[in-house]
This record gives C-alpha cells, sequence and structure tokens, in this order.
C-alpha cells in the first residue's frame, strides 16, 4: 500500500492510504481520544469523543481512512472544548459515581476526564432511574455507566459467533440487553474479557472483582511527568496582611475537612499566613470580618444548606467547592432519582423504630425542610473553582488555595487529580 501526505493541524504527516485516521495519526505521535475505536473492529463512530475537522466540516476521526492530501484539525480550542463537552455530557447523562465504581482507576472515561482537565460540569445530571440487569448467569450489566460505545456488540461473540449484546429501544430510551441464552455459552475468560473492554465501569462479571489498591490502578499515575491543566484565578488583592479563611460542610460526610487536616504539621505554617474565620475548624460560627476565600464541602440538601451557602457567596471574594458532593450531589444526590415523598416514607414510617407508634415524618418550624433534590453548589450561586474527590489529596487542596491566595505557580500533579 502506498504511503500518502496529509496534514494535521498544518503540521504535514504520512501514513499508508486508506489507513484510520486514529491509527495514523497516533503513527505520526498526534493522539485522539476515542471510547468506541478499536484497532480491530471496523469504525463504529458511536462515542464521538474523536471528533475532528476534515476540510472544515466537524465529523468522528475513526470513521476517515487516509487519503492525499487531506486537510485535518484536531487540536483546535474549538475541538479541545467539544471532545471535552461530550464527556461532560456523558458524566451527566449516566448517574456515573466514580467512588462507589469497582472500576475506578481503570476506566477509559474517568483517565479522559483526567486529561481533558473536567472539574465540575457545565451541563445538570440528570438522575435518571435506570435498570441494573443481573439476570444474566454471570454479567452484570449496570445501565448508569454504560456510554453505548457498542465495543461489546462487535467483540463478545460466542464460539459459534452468535452476538451476546445488542440495543433495546431508540432515542435516549436505548439501553444495551443481553441475550441470556447465548451469555451462557461464554467461557469464563470471554465473560472476563467483555468486563475488560468495556472502557466504564458498565460490564462487570459476578464474583470477579477489578477493585485493585489506589496506586496500583492503570490510571493512577498517569504518563510520567503529565500534569492537569489549572487555569489560575487572579481575583486576590495582595496586601501584606493575613488572608481571611472561611470553611463549612452541607451535605456531605466531613471527610473533605478531614483531609484538610491531613497536612499535618503544615497547619502550623499555615497559621502563619492565615486566619480562620467562620470554620468547625475553629468553631466560629458566624462571620466577623470578609473573607479572601471560602472552602465548601457538601451539596445542598435542605434549607439550611441553601442560606449557608448564599452566607458565604456574599461574604467571601472567591469560593471553592470541594468534593464530589459540593460539586455534583455525590452520595446523598444518589436519592435524587427517588421521589421526595417515597423517602421519607421509606424514612419514617415504613422503617423500624425502637419507640411504638412514633413511626412519623418530623415537620416543626424549627427543622430546615428537605429540598426536592439535593444541588450541587454552582447550581446555587457561582463558584470560582472546583476540586474534585472523595475526598481530594489534602496537598491538591491546600496548593490550589495557596495558589489562589498568594499568586503563587501552580501545576496539578496527575495522581493527586482524581474523582474517586
Amino acid at each position: 500500500m502506498e504511503n500518502v501526505s496529509f496534514n494535521i493541524d498544518g503540521r504535514t504527516c504520512s501514513a499508508e492510504k486508506g489507513k484510520n485516521l486514529i491509527e495514523a495519526a497516533k503513527q505520526n505521535g498526534i493522539f485522539i481520544p476515542s471510547l468506541c475505536h478499536f484497532k480491530q473492529q471496523n469504525p463504529l463512530g458511536s462515542c464521538r469523543v474523536c471528533t475532528v475537522k476534515l476540510n472544515g466540516r466537524a465529523t468522528a476521526g475513526c470513521t476517515i481512512n487516509i487519503d492525499k492530501g487531506m486537510d485535518i484539525e484536531v487540536n483546535t480550542p474549538e475541538l479541545l472544548d467539544t471532545r471535552k463537552a461530550i464527556l461532560e455530557m456523558m458524566f451527566v447523562e449516566g448517574n456515573h459515581f466514580c467512588p462507589s465504581c469497582e472500576k475506578s482507576g481503570d476506566c477509559q472515561m474517568q483517565k479522559l476526564g483526567y486529561e481533558t482537565g473536567i472539574r465540575y460540569t457545565r451541563f445538570p445530571h440528570l438522575f435518571v432511574e435506570r435498570f441494573i440487569d443481573a439476570k444474566a448467569e454471570r454479567i452484570v450489566v449496570n445501565q448508569n455507566r454504560c456510554i453505548k460505545c457498542k465495543r461489546c456488540f462487535e467483540e463478545i461473540k460466542t464460539n459459534d459467533r452468535y452476538q451476546v449484546f445488542n440495543f433495546l429501544n431508540k432515542g435516549n430510551k436505548t439501553v444495551v440487553t443481553v441475550d441470556y441464552e447465548q451469555e451462557a455459552k461464554l467461557s469464563e475468560s470471554q465473560a472476563e474479557y467483555a468486563m475488560q473492554i468495556c472502557p466504564t465501569g458498565s460490564i462487570l462479571v459476578k464474583g470477579k472483582s477489578v477493585s485493585k489498591p489506589f496506586g496500583n490502578r492503570m490510571f493512577d499515575q498517569g504518563i510520567e511527568g503529565k500534569t492537569i491543566p489549572f487555569n489560575k484565578i487572579n481575583k486576590n488583592n495582595s496586601n501584606g496582611q493575613k488572608k481571611r479563611v472561611a470553611t463549612t460542610s452541607l451535605a456531605g460526610c466531613f471527610g473533605c475537612h478531614m483531609s484538610l487536616l491531613d497536612i499535618d504539621l503544615g497547619l502550623v505554617d499555615l497559621i502563619e499566613v492565615v486566619e480562620f474565620n467562620k470554620t468547625p475548624l475553629t468553631d466560629i460560627k458566624k462571620f466577623s470580618k470578609r473573607c479572601n476565600i471560602g472552602i465548601i464541602e457538601g451539596g445542598v440538601s435542605n434549607t439550611h444548606n441553601f442560606e449557608v451557602l448564599r452566607a458565604f457567596r456574599e461574604n467571601c471574594d472567591i469560593l471553592v467547592s470541594v468534593g464530589e458532593c459540593a460539586i455534583w450531589g455525590g452520595l446523598p444526590a444518589l436519592r435524587n432519582t427517588i421521589p421526595l415523598e417515597d423517602c421519607l416514607n421509606e424514612a419514617y414510617l415504613n422503617s423500624l423504630t425502637s419507640e411504638e407508634n412514633e413511626s412519623v415524618i418530623p415537620n416543626h418550624e424549627d427543622i430546615p425542610k428537605i429540598l426536592d433534590k439535593v444541588y450541587s453548589n454552582h447550581e446555587i450561586v457561582k463558584i470560582d473553582y472546583h476540586i474534585p474527590g472523595c475526598p481530594p489529596n489534602s496537598n491538591h487542596i491546600w496548593n490550589v488555595v495557596k495558589n489562589i491566595l498568594f499568586e503563587e505557580e501552580l501545576t496539578i500533579a496527575y495522581p493527586e487529580f482524581k474523582y474517586d
């Protein structure tokens, strides 16, 4: 096969005529991300994460076969933002919760989220109630995590070449189904391969955990020397005085505050340059001065959370959401797929109690009213910066805070930037 010349972002490249663009770009040292593409498969074009422009027209890169004179755009600001937006929509369309996912750290979608620097999504989470299919003999399919990439369609077949996975329904009601009869014919190794080739944690094998200790997972360390982009915030006015910091915990577990304290003796150095105001760390209940920065843990679950968050926005120059609960609702937001009335009935009316005839839903003017769902902080007020993690690394938190307060240079090491 003859070699042909083509251009990627103005750079002249060379590859065999007819070669798939993803592979041709890789051969020329250019990475194009994809979640559905496999080298040995026919182009699927289902995930659109590889969106590029061919002669000015946007299309899925994995569907392009190289020809002479092609002019391809890959890493323009517009395309980088488009691919980032597609990933964000995948996160919000499914009920992805990395801290509870068996494949966290080995998830290719999660890895692309890190590499594109997704700290929060510009789109609201849908919280659609979805079915988890555990009826098959070996395989469990969690529809919350499925991105409909079709890898399992192409790769997983019985020895007599029957397909095991397929689509059911159309449009936004489409789900991946399992042919139970054909699934029963899979060998153990074939079932495990289905789990491995899934780019998320949607396909699992019963009794086969894929969880590994942190540090031993595939995407914990990343490429040596790789850092995550940090958009510097230039809102601080240096005046030589101590900087004032406020913190609070809304609907969360207080784990992010525990992480704040994990800098240990570093706190001694910190209090030389920082003054804490309104924080459970000092038990100061009300703002006594305006603060340079407010650190918020937890989402907004009730009217009290709402009022506290509004007060922080009014009394802090910069607000930072810390942790999964603050950024999109986290564990408390798992109730968002269930009507509030059903939640209250289950918790107070249908649950066991040690007090006879005490199955009542509390209702008093002094008790904060529970909201219809758990909201992320940036749905309620403007948030200036987001630090994902459950909880985030303590050094990551304080490095970001110091960067904001003292305008220090900062690059985020890949192992520190995590969703779990």
